[in-house]
């Protein structure tokens, strides 16, 4: 995010240093620090002395290797302690839905399931119908499918083999959408992505992208969804609504203080097209089959 204005130099450029440290995420010497945040050892020392000063940075005496200290945990803390993840993702959702003319919803995981709390509506007529409340289905939704790929699997699992064998209660009452084989062939692409995506199923002419926003912890917190008609919503690889859905839940997750581990090799996206659309595609009271 670029921030206008004109701001101290210094104070700038002694940050790049702050943040090679976050970003190697272990103690390291001078000549690595200085090497990383492209200054000379004489600049990088003179900075790291007034860190080490205002207790930001530490220094350990017996290997000489430098790493973020205590002052710079309290203001992590103190960060933590104030960041709302709705209200973030919240604002950043309305924001997207207003530039990119989508619909974007905002969900979490609920006691049935991943559950819709706040819908932002397109400027341009979307035919779909979601409200806040709604329950997303896990195999037959871009958001669903988000949730089995980044939740821990003793969370998703009962309620996935309940949709997988067409039964549930009441108020979950889904059809196969998918083989379990399938399934598993589309997580492990989305994990490799770090998106979902889904072309004209359950509603034909209908695309869909979801990304996860994770906290400090590495746990998945929530999933945004941009949904769009097919010829306003590209979910190809080619198209760059993909990169600006994931590029926003990235910036969430960096705000909530998640750390991204290294790229993993790519795997094709999976295609979801109508061919592989559920027999019934019926939504029950309160459950989606949109996203």
């Amino acid at each position: 995010m670029t921030i206008p204005g004109r701001g101290v130099q210094s104070i700038e450029v002694g940050g790049r240093l702050l943040q090679v440290l976050v970003d190697m995420g272990q103690p390291a010497m001078l000549r690595d620090l200085a090497l990383s945040a492209k200054l000379t050892p004489a600049q990088a020392h003179a900075y790291l002395l007034s860190y080490r000063k205002m207790g930001l940075v530490e220094q350990d005496e017996a290997s000489g290797r430098y790493a973020l200290g205590p002052f710079a945990l309290q203001m992590g803390l103190a960060r933590m302690r104030s960041a709302h993840p709705l209200r973030m993702a919240g604002q950043a959702a309305a924001e997207f839905a207003a530039e990119m003319g989508l619909m974007v919803t905002v969900a979490v995981w609920g006691t049935h399931g991943p559950t819709i709390i706040q819908v932002h509506e397109s400027n341009q007529p979307i035919h779909v119908n979601l409200r806040a409340g709604s329950v997303y289905t896990i195999t037959g939704t871009a958001t669903g499918r988000l949730f089995a790929a980044f939740l821990p699997q003793q969370q998703v699992r009962p309620l996935l083999e309940e949709e997988l064998k067409g039964t549930g209660g009441a108020n979950r009452k889904v059809g196969r959408a998918t083989t379990e084989a399938r399934l598993d062939h589309d997580i492990a692409a989305i994990r490799s992505l770090g998106y979902s995506t889904t072309e004209g199923v359950p509603v034909p002419g209908i695309n869909a992208i979801s990304a996860p926003v994770f906290d400090h912890s590495g746990q998945m917190q929530l999933a945004i969804t941009a949904i769009g008609n097919a010829g306003t919503l590209e979910c190809g690889p080619a198209s760059p609504q993909p990169a600006a859905v994931l590029s926003l839940t990235r910036r969430l997750s960096v705000e909530l203080g998640y750390l991204s581990p290294a790229p993993a090799p790519p795997v094709s996206a999976p295609r979801r097209g109508r061919p592989r659309a559920p027999a019934d595609a019926a939504a029950a009271p309160r459950r989606s089959r949109t996203g």
